[in-house]
């Protein structure tokens, strides 16, 4: 009789789950009529299954509830997954609020939800002759486990069932296999599930509390380098930002071993100077904490000096792109200039003093004969955009450029003139930078010198 549970999920399947609240009101294609009348017929085979367990300490309907467990995880996956789980005002009861509650309680009732909690149930799939088949069963079970982990510690359905002696690392390193598979989907409603479980998680825990040991497990290095994809790829703006603040959530719960670690993974391997710039601020904020209320060892003296290596320099030298790089290279001027403001070089306490020569080498130097490089192309483009203006002006566009559907229209003379006024800006602006960092280095020194004689 179980088996009448999958027959009609295969037939609701193909539906589309509405998601805006005026979708779920209308309900045109009666999904969320149906998970109600689903679910009912549901529990009562659960109360059959019930009452022979208490029968028995074990269970005689092992198929039915084998059964039972198998429609839960596969309501977890569709529809709840990508469905609206948000209290939406103006509905009073919400259908797939109701359906995912229901679905719990069943869980709960059949003995199902702690084991699916802290488990993967290896063995409990079928063995598949054809690996892709295998492959499909794994994918499906990690998102509907990923589903269930989001409605436990962000909607607190049946959380008044889950034990209560878990310290909050515990909880976060169980829900990183969750988190990781919801960030690597595209879907809105399956991201934004994945941001708030990752920040439900990370809001339970004092900061600076998290053990850089837990870097070594492989999700606590993949989740971050998902958030940045998020940050950076992401079309959906609220969703970039919320994963900003997610990164930094995280950034915070670590102590500084962890920080320090994190932080070079994130500079190795982000490749966005704009994500990069932002570690970059990170990095100045723990050197001035170190400096001014505790004396930390990760951002000061030889520590410091091997996370410098990997700002204070251009990627690609004197060739790397200036403007693409941007942000990242004025984070790196700004920190510099603090580290030669704040640390005197009788003290040392940074070590920039030490790597002083290095710094000149590997990021001042290139950074002036690429800035050379940079002014004189664009302002020869500039002086050839003036003298071609008429042509410009006259000419049809060959192409034109689409963004999300929508026709991006063809760049006049004018604005393309701005663009390379607004680039050789940004040159003068990380000129003037450098400059001042490259006065306060000679002033330093020519005291030291002074003193000295």
């Amino acid at each position: 009789v179980g088996l009448s549970l999958a027959m009609i999920m295969n037939q609701l399947t193909p539906l589309p789950v509405p998601y805006t609240k005026q979708q779920i009101q209308e309900d045109k294609l009666g999904l969320c009529q149906c998970c109600n009348a689903v679910v009912d017929l549901a529990k009562t085979f659960v109360n059959e299954v019930v009452k022979n367990m208490e029968k028995s300490s074990e269970c005689n309907d092992m198929e039915l509830k084998e059964e039972l467990l198998k429609f839960c995880m596969k309501s977890l996956q569709y529809p709840l997954l990508t469905a609206q789980l948000e209290q939406l005002e103006g509905i009073e009861e919400h259908p797939f609020r109701h359906f995912a509650t229901e679905i719990v309680h069943i869980l709960w009732d059949t003995r199902e939800l702690m084991p699916l909690m802290f488990l993967h149930r290896k063995g409990k799939s079928p063995d598949w002759e054809n690996q892709e088949f295998a492959d499909i069963e794994q994918k499906n079970s990690a998102d509907s486990l990923a589903c269930l982990a989001y409605l436990m510690f962000v909607q607190h359905f049946g959380i008044d069932c889950f034990p209560v002696v878990f310290s909050p690392s515990f909880l976060l390193q169980c829900n990183m296999t969750h988190i990781e598979v919801l960030l690597k989907r595209t879907e809105e409603s399956v991201l934004s599930k994945g941001l708030d479980l990752f920040e439900s998680c990370l809001l339970r825990m004092e900061d600076n509390s998290l053990l850089h040991q837990y870097l070594e497990f492989r999700d606590f290095i993949n989740v971050p380098q998902d958030l940045v994809k998020v940050m950076t790829l992401c079309p959906i703006e609220h969703l970039r930002k919320k994963s900003l603040n997610v990164l930094q959530l995280f950034i915070d719960k670590f102590d500084a071993e962890g920080k320090h670690t994190l932080f070079r993974c994130l500079l190795k391997t982000s490749n966005h100077a704009g994500v990069e710039g932002y570690v970059i601020k990170n990095i100045k904020d723990q050197i001035h904490l170190s400096l001014t209320a505790c004396d930390n060892i990760w951002f000061t003296g030889h520590h410091l000096v091997s996370l410098l290596d990997l700002v204070l320099l251009l990627p690609e030298g004197a060739e790397t792109d200036l403007l693409q790089n941007s942000d990242r290279i004025m984070a790196s001027l700004n920190l510099l200039r603090y580290l030669i403001i704040k640390d005197c070089e009788s003290d040392n306490q940074t070590g920039v003093w030490t790597a002083l020569a290095k710094i000149k080498q590997n990021f001042l130097k290139p950074l002036h004969v690429g800035l050379n490089m940079s002014k004189a192309h664009y302002e020869a483009e500039i002086k050839n955009k003036k003298e071609n203006r008429r042509e410009a002006h006259s000419s049809d566009a060959v192409c034109s450029v689409t963004v999300s559907g929508e026709k991006i229209p063809a760049m006049t003379p004018e604005m393309q003139l701005q663009v390379l006024h607004s680039a050789l800006f940004t040159f003068d602006l990380i000129e003037s930078v450098l400059a001042r960092v490259e006065e306060l280095i000679e002033v330093k020194v020519k005291a030291v010198m002074d003193e000295n004689s």
